[in-house]
């Protein structure tokens, strides 16, 4: 069959993130199906959109929504508009049934089928696509399929995908330059799974709760095709890179026995590690450490279920710091139990990580599945019936996310490197214009204040 999958996602104000989801889609389905790939972003207009759909001449179309909204209260936008706009344009130049996917949809999938008013959707890892189109194909009852999702049919999540992940990575795909002229960054997995449990995170409830690790050798090969495709970066998109010291270890050494040369990063748990650990990542092209600290209050790590305090924080940010690599922190504000006292906690513990860049969310966005849900259902801040397909966020009886933005834009003082939100105009215009002059990666590092 003709197949047409499309990346929905337009938010590309501080990077643009490639659609990886949709080359392990295209893997599961080659060579049986014919398969092509549209990004919006690509398409100035919808008329030039339309036109590439039917030229496509698909006989199903599967629409990846990765985004529902920014995800931070400072700076909140829906991209539901964006994403009803690329189905309007598939119906009005073709007639192949819609099949909607990704993990934006596998968070509010009811939801979404009755507005996108999709024929299919299928929730959890996208290779259930492939058994699907066999079904479809050959004109059987896709209903019972695992994942498949009908308008106002009751859904269930399907189990992890346990076969192994095939990506189809193809250099002359016209999006892939979209991505490498605006810094080069190309995206990998690798493994699945999240066992953590932080009370806001999605990641268990679309990959499962337990790891599924690729095979080291296997993601450095993938790691090179990038490379001779033409990424200048590559970042690893794991829920946490380093929650699995060995296997984060064998992929570095795998990376330097396929010949991988350029820089490479990924989000990392601030937990103490074994000596060495990030000097064998720099080794084999580790430059960017992110951390998902949240907090610099103990309790506030605690409510938030973090696997890590305070003290492994600075141990964590000192190691990194002495492998030569950068570091930026990404702090959530506004959780449970979030007061004046917890927040100048983590203002103040800020200051002390030198040489770093801080990323400031406001509020955790509510999603169904994950303990914050139950917190604020238990609070009274939403209800049985609430829909959350708007942002929504939770908010601490302590102190108004208002006051928290106050403070934060109070203390930061103009510093570049303290970011509230998405960065919004500003570090978005910043790394732009080092983008424009052929700087690749993620740039952040460039809002450190140099040492004099």
């Amino acid at each position: 069959m003709n197949v047409l999958l499309i990346s929905a996602n337009t938010m590309t104000s501080t990077y643009a993130i490639y659609p990886l989801g949709l080359d392990y889609v295209a893997g599961a389905l080659q060579p049986k199906h014919r398969v092509r790939i549209l990004d919006r972003n690509l398409y100035a207009d919808p008329e030039t959109f339309r036109e590439a759909v039917r030229e496509a001449a698909p006989e199903v179309v599967g629409i990846s929504i990765r985004n529902i909204d920014t995800t931070d209260i400072c700076h909140s936008g829906s991209a539901l508009d964006g994403c009803r706009e690329v189905l309007r344009s598939v119906r009005s130049v073709s007639s192949a049934p819609v099949v909607l996917g990704g993990c934006g949809f596998t968070l509010f999938p009811a939801e979404l089928m009755n507005r996108m008013e999709a024929d299919f959707g299928i929730v959890g890892e996208g290779e259930r696509f492939r058994a699907f189109l066999d079904v479809l194909e050959e004109g059987g009852d896709v209903s019972s399929l695992p994942g498949v999702v009908l308008k106002g049919q009751r859904v269930s999540l399907p189990a992890p995908w346990q076969e192994e992940a095939c990506r189809a990575f193809d250099s002359a795909n016209a999006h892939v330059s979209f991505y490498l002229q605006r810094g080069g960054i190309l995206n990998l997995q690798s493994k699945r799974g999240c066992p953590y449990e932080c009370i806001y995170c999605t990641y268990p409830e679309i990959e499962g709760r337990r790891f599924r690790f690729h095979d080291p050798l296997a993601v450095a090969r993938e790691a090179r095709a990038l490379q001779d495709g033409g990424a200048k970066f590559l970042y690893f998109t794991d829920s946490v890179f380093n929650s699995h010291e060995g296997h984060s270890l064998a992929v570095a050494k795998a990376l330097i026995r396929t010949g991988v040369s350029i820089p490479w990063g990924g989000f990392f748990a601030p937990v103490p590690s074994r000596e060495n650990f990030y000097r064998n990542l720099a080794d084999a092209g580790l430059t960017h450490v992110e951390f998902g600290t949240e907090s610099l209050s103990d309790r506030m790590l605690m409510t938030y279920r973090k696997p890590f305090r305070t003290a492994g924080v600075y141990g964590a940010h000192q190691q990194a710091l002495k492998a030569g690599v950068h570091v930026a922190h990404f702090f959530l504000l506004g959780g449970p139990g979030e007061s004046g006292d917890t927040l100048e906690e983590t203002l103040a513990g800020a200051e002390r990580l030198e040489r770093a860049v801080f990323f400031f969310f406001c509020g955790l966005r509510i999603y169904p599945g994950t303990a914050i849900y139950d917190v604020a259902l238990r609070e009274g801040q939403i209800a049985p019936d609430s829909s959350l397909l708007e942002p929504t966020f939770y908010q601490s009886p302590e102190i108004s996310s208002a006051e928290i933005y106050r403070r934060l834009q109070e203390r930061s003082g103009g510093r570049p490197s303290w970011v509230v939100g998405s960065g919004g105009e500003k570090t978005g215009e910043i790394l732009s214009r080092l983008h424009g002059r052929g700087h690749s990666g993620p740039l952040w590092e460039y809002l450190i204040p140099r040492r004099r």
